[in-house]
């Protein structure tokens, strides 16, 4: 559509216009990808939400209005700028058991703050062992536009794709009381496919 807007302006204003929404076209494309991803067949795993950078691992209160307590727990956080893919993927097989939209700020996501002050949607997860996890969509400093596909009681498969934020924003998993992460600040994520935990065996 933005092309097509583009070539009928670049028609009555200038041939510049044209290639100016030739770029945007393309760039919209590339940022709107959704490639396959196979999640690892082990069962007892906690894959990246999102595809990004872990800018955070540190202990955190779960979003209050997911009414998962008090309790710290540790939570992952993932950068996603312009250029990584923006689908949000499961990161447990599990049952939705509540979801929570809240209005905030466009902080950059990259800050620990924006976890508590941005703009949030966030997933409870039953897991079938009945610990529960969440999942946290994060809108960053562009992003004004948090979707999500799934609802309450939904039964989810980890990989499955759930939502997308568009454009540079943050997903946080916050894992279930008593699991610890497996990964570290620094390191690029593959949403559906890399490992961030496992329950104990």
């Amino acid at each position: 559509m933005g092309g097509l807007i583009a070539l009928l302006l670049g028609l009555v204003v200038g041939a510049w216009l044209v290639w100016l929404g030739l770029i945007f076209t393309l760039f919209c494309l590339y940022f709107f990808r959704d490639p396959e991803r196979v999640p690892p067949p082990r069962a007892g795993l906690f894959l990246a939400p999102a595809d990004g950078r872990i800018v955070s691992v540190a202990p955190a209160m779960p979003p209050p209005e997911l009414g998962l307590g008090p309790e710290a727990r540790w939570r992952v956080s993932i950068f996603l700028s312009v250029l990584n893919v923006h689908v949000n993927r499961v990161p447990a097989d599990g049952v939705v058991t509540r979801i929570a939209y809240r209005h905030g700020a466009f902080v950059s996501a990259s800050l620990d703050k924006a976890s508590e002050s941005n703009e949030r949607n966030a997933l409870a997860i039953r897991l079938p062992n009945g610990q529960e996890i969440a999942v946290v969509q994060i809108a960053g400093l562009i992003a004004r536009r948090i979707l999500c596909s799934v609802r309450e009681g939904d039964p989810v498969t980890a990989g499955d794709r759930f939502g997308i934020i568009r454009f540079g924003s943050r997903t946080d998993l916050y894992l279930p009381e008593g699991v610890r992460p497996l990964v570290v600040e620094g390191q690029t994520m593959i949403g559906g496919e890399t490992v961030i935990a496992e329950l104990p065996s």
